[in-house]
């Protein structure tokens, strides 16, 4: 038996996986909690996070970025620009495009944002020892490393072994009749 790649020294990357899913998830409704903030789907949390750190890219270029389909950036940017969280703009160097950026609002919320969680996670760290609180202090550029890898690689061709997977055992066929059935009663 192989271990999985990337598996080595204590590091069980489906561990980090099942840890980091729920942590992100809990931090999130906490400081949406304790900053009274606005529920804001993670899709859009993401473009805005990308959008934090880009100078006003187009949407193509967003889309290639956070490789998601153009026209599921567009049906999200076009809510989150009702909602005044981004501004569309003609580009002034090429009026053919569209520069996207964040709006004050959306800056203020996630000053907020990160503000609460900052606050959450330091009182929550006052349950862990100080042995944990320097592991995880040290752990922090290894993270960032992580983060940054996995943005920037390729994606991956589909091995035809993992299309037999779990979504395999689903019968086209009978979701399709069975979800026909269900409009036809709602």
């Amino acid at each position: 038996m192989t271990a999985a790649p990337g598996a080595s020294a204590g590091f069980d990357p489906a561990r980090l996986a099942a840890v980091i899913s729920p942590l992100r998830r809990t931090l999130l409704a906490a400081a949406r909690a304790a900053g009274s903030l606005p529920d804001i789907p993670d899709a859009q949390i993401q473009i805005i996070r990308a959008l934090e750190t880009a100078e006003a890219p187009t949407p193509g270029e967003l889309a290639t970025r956070l490789r998601l389909d153009r026209s599921t950036i567009s049906n999200l940017l076009a809510a989150m620009e009702r909602s005044g969280l981004v501004e569309r703009r003609r580009s002034p160097a090429d009026r053919r495009f569209v520069r996207v950026s964040l709006s004050a609002r959306a800056r203020g919320i996630f000053a907020a944002f990160d503000d609460a969680s900052s606050r959450l996670l330091a009182r929550a760290s006052g349950a862990l020892r100080p042995e944990e609180l320097a592991t995880i202090g040290a752990a922090l550029p290894a993270l960032e490393r992580l983060s940054e890898a996995l943005a920037d690689a390729p994606e991956p061709d589909p091995d035809p072994a993992d299309r037999a997977g779990p979504a395999a055992a689903i019968d086209p066929a009978a979701v399709a009749t069975s979800g026909g059935a269900e409009q036809e009663r709602a």
